[in-house]
């Protein structure tokens, strides 16, 4: 006996672009598996390897060199300017909404970094326990520097008044509240304790799912099921079979 296939021309018309667009996505979400892999294996290596001066990992201010020092723990040298703080709200760990301290940092070069300080209750908003919690003088602050997000139509205006924002975008903030010669990206503050125990530092969250292979299996057995209903098609008309 030999097999014998006789293909009937729509169904095979329907199969072909349809099979190869299958495919074609399960090979592109294979490329994002390998990306994304490289992407959480860079962050992991940046959280965890020992902090280094700022400008050793972006030495000058490229906008295209910020991806690769993006979740890099770094060291920066100068003064915090206290009294101009700015609020990012958002939602603590558990869901809460909270804000966290957005404090100006002019760093020894001249630049002025956000620095974002850690998370505070909405109430602990101008008390004294806040103030308590100011760092004066000239320090070294460790932490993880991060590439900034512009903001969106979604993003709800800034509060100019009470000094509340939506968004950790430097240049952003620097237009909206006259800060000069902003640097390009922000620090997220390590979870050295501050005087009075507020903001909470340590805010770093690595949110990055890594789904792809569920979906390289998904478009792919969408392939071979497309290409099972095709084969069974023509066996039930007698045109796929043994004789």
């Amino acid at each position: 006996m030999r097999p014998y296939f006789k293909p009937l021309l729509v169904p095979t018309l329907w199969l072909v672009p349809m099979f190869a667009i299958l495919c074609g996505l399960g090979t592109w979400q294979i490329q994002r598996l390998h990306w994304k892999e490289g992407l959480l294996a860079k962050i992991h290596t940046g959280l965890t390897a020992p902090p280094v001066p700022l400008r050793s990992v972006l030495p000058a201010l490229d906008p295209s060199h910020i991806d690769n020092a993006d979740y890099r723990r770094v060291t920066v040298h100068g003064l915090f300017e206290n009294g101009e703080e700015m609020f990012f709200f958002t939602t603590g760990a558990g869901g809460d909404a909270v804000y966290h301290v957005l404090t100006p940092f002019l760093m020894d070069d001249g630049h002025t970094l956000l620095v974002d300080r850690g998370y505070i209750p909405l109430e602990l908003q101008g008390t004294a326990a806040l103030k308590a919690g100011d760092l004066n003088g000239p320090r070294a602050i460790v932490g993880v520097i991060r590439a900034p997000a512009a903001p969106n139509w979604f993003t709800p205006p800034i509060d100019k008044a009470k000094r509340i924002v939506h968004t950790r975008d430097p240049a952003t903030l620097a237009k909206a509240f006259g800060i000069r010669n902003v640097f390009p990206m922000f620090l997220e503050a390590d979870a050295t304790p501050n005087s009075g125990g507020w903001p909470m530092g340590g805010v770093t969250v690595v949110d990055l799912p890594n789904n792809h292979l569920q979906y390289v299996i998904t478009w792919f057995g969408l392939a071979l099921g497309l290409l099972g209903v095709y084969l069974a098609y023509h066996a039930s008309r007698g045109r796929l079979g043994w004789r």
